[in-house]
């Protein structure tokens, strides 16, 4: 049998940087993936990581205090965040990333300007600098490792993010003999540029993931304890049983074992059973995420929490050339000038421009009368304008319309082609152009929150515009839009040193969680800012490391 101190489970942005600072604490580190390839959801996404206090804000002119950051979570609580938790992450976030610039590849830096999701709450900070990505990171440091790490459908990695239109930037703005440079030494930008230097942290740290390694089961020890009158079971967490290609195969943890697998959106009995609302379209690699975290800590006792939640995403399908069907995440293209989107009746439903897990509520809506969700199904609706501007998911409007996209002549044929109302959608079209002529939006305040002109067209100025355009030129198109999510956010509840309480809020010996295999008790069903994600995923990663580490081995 295998022995490693630490086994951590998962390579995902908390797995990989728990494995890092475990090794760092001089503790042998085992590292498993399920999948064949490394980098999990991290390496599918814009790569930033939200973390108040970080030490690169003032770089970026921002000023920061606990005290905003805690006031500002507070204020998106909806009594569903943990104020210790918070505290936790507000507390050791910056540390953290000190700790991993000055001991691993990772470097930050924050994106200057990038708002805060609900910049208008108190303690946010609507300049930004509480957002930050890794630069450029050149993947053939990697060697056949660079090779391995899943690449997803939207994100070239070439760029970063501060180069594109979220960031502000445009991929046009780069020199063609820069973008060539790059791809001499395959230099990659957003998640790929974050989970290559964790992975690089790794490798330099002599721990290889070993891939094709599906954990099923923790193996534990129990201990007859004596409390006055009670006699009780203590259950110490002692290796994990793998599915592998071979067979099963046990691995022994002398310290503990740090759960990071990701959430539980592909699995469709457990999203039924936890989930507040539909979950059409997961938008992270397929399958890859499917619970198996959460029901061995299930198994063993534990405390679940945030379970109802997810980071949602609404999301279009878009075929791929190699013939399957991606589900795109529209943060940017839905907040532009000259779109909206309506649900099955014809009519605007929320403001398009709000951040993409504000969003995923308006799909949980139930109409009290059909007992039906009010908003499915959902439309994206746009002119000519839009296309020739912005095109839409790739495509562009120098080559035909694909087939994806609904085009007709007029505002009533497009609604008969989605089979919509054609008068309602009509009428909310010629709505919609009255109010943007007087640029506002009295029915959902879209264009009067920073983080929507963020989001929009900054060609139009810092104003509504920004946001706010006619639907005027035919043709006139339509896509569905479907409720996604980046992954779900729920799982057994931890304490401040990331290790897995069980019911009755007592730690399980040697059982850590971090990432989406943990309850985001720090969010709840919030999303600070862009990065919201990584931030605590980083944090409690590198607190599972940390304290997996330093626990009392089993004796032999």
């Amino acid at each position: 049998m295998d022995e490693f101190d630490v086994v951590v489970l998962g390579t995902g942005a908390a797995g990989l940087t728990a494995a890092i600072r475990a090794s760092a604490a001089g503790a042998s580190v085992g590292l498993f993936e399920k999948q064949d390839q490394i980098g999990g959801t991290a390496a599918w996404s814009g790569g930033m990581a939200w973390i108040p206090g970080n030490p690169h804000m003032a770089a970026a002119g921002a000023v920061d205090s606990r005290e905003d950051a805690l006031t500002y979570l507070a204020s998106l609580s909806n009594d569903m965040i943990d104020a210790r938790a918070a505290q936790t992450f507000v507390d050791r976030g910056p540390e953290v990333v000190r700790w991993l610039e000055a001991n691993s590849p990772l470097k930050f830096f924050a994106i200057a300007g990038f708002p805060d999701y609900h910049p208008e709450n108190p303690g946010a900070k609507s300049r930004g600098g509480r957002t930050m990505e890794c630069p450029l990171f050149p993947f053939s440091e990697l060697g056949e490792w660079a090779d391995r790490v899943t690449k997803g459908p939207q994100l070239s990695g070439v760029l970063t993010i501060t180069e594109t239109p979220l960031g502000r930037g445009a991929p046009q703005g780069i020199p063609a003999d820069e973008l060539a440079r790059r791809r001499v030494g395959d230099e990659r930008g957003t998640g790929q540029a974050l989970v290559g230097r964790l992975v690089k942290g790794c490798l330099d740290r002599g721990i290889e993931p070993r891939t094709g390694m599906r954990a099923i089961r923790l193996l534990t020890e129990e201990n007859r304890v004596t409390e006055e009158i009670r006699v009780t079971e203590e259950i110490r967490v002692t290796g994990v049983r793998f599915e592998s290609a071979d067979g099963p195969v046990d691995v022994r943890a002398r310290r503990g074992v740090v759960i990071a697998t990701g959430g539980f959106e592909w699995d469709e009995d457990l999203v039924r059973s936890f989930l507040r609302g539909p979950l059409e379209r997961p938008a992270s690699p397929p399958h890859a995420n499917t619970g198996d975290g959460l029901r061995m800590a299930m198994r063993l006792g534990a405390d679940l929490g945030n379970m109802r939640e997810a980071w949602w995403a609404p999301t279009i399908d878009v075929p791929m050339p190699d013939g399957s069907t991606a589900s795109w995440l529209i943060n940017g293209e839905r907040t532009r000038p000259r779109c909206i989107m309506v649900n099955g009746r014809g009519q605007r439903f929320t403001n398009e421009a709000v951040n993409y897990n504000a969003f995923g509520a308006a799909f949980h809506v139930i109409d009290t009368t059909t007992f039906e969700y009010a908003n499915h199904p959902a439309w994206m609706i746009f002119d000519d304008v839009y296309w020739r501007r912005y095109g839409l998911a790739g495509a562009k409007a120098d080559q035909p319309v694909p087939s994806w996209i609904t085009t007709a002549d007029s505002v009533a044929q497009l609604a008969k082609q989605i089979d919509v109302p054609a008068g309602a959608l009509e009428e909310t079209v010629q709505h919609w152009n009255f109010n943007t002529v007087m640029e506002s939006d009295p029915d959902f305040g879209r264009g009067t929150s920073a983080i929507d002109k963020w989001w929009g067209d900054p060609q139009f100025g810092a104003g509504p515009a920004a946001t706010l355009g006619p639907l005027d030129t035919a043709p006139f198109y339509a896509v569905r839009v479907y409720s996604g999510c980046l992954g779900t956010k729920g799982g057994p509840k931890t304490d401040d040193q990331a290790r897995v309480l069980n019911l009755d809020g007592a730690p399980i010996e040697g059982l850590y969680a971090a990432g989406n295999a943990m309850a985001a008790a720090a969010m709840g069903m919030s999303y600070g800012g862009a990065g919201g994600t990584l931030g605590p995923a980083i944090v409690w990663g590198f607190l599972a490391g940390q304290y997996a580490a330093s626990h009392s081995a089993i004796e032999a």
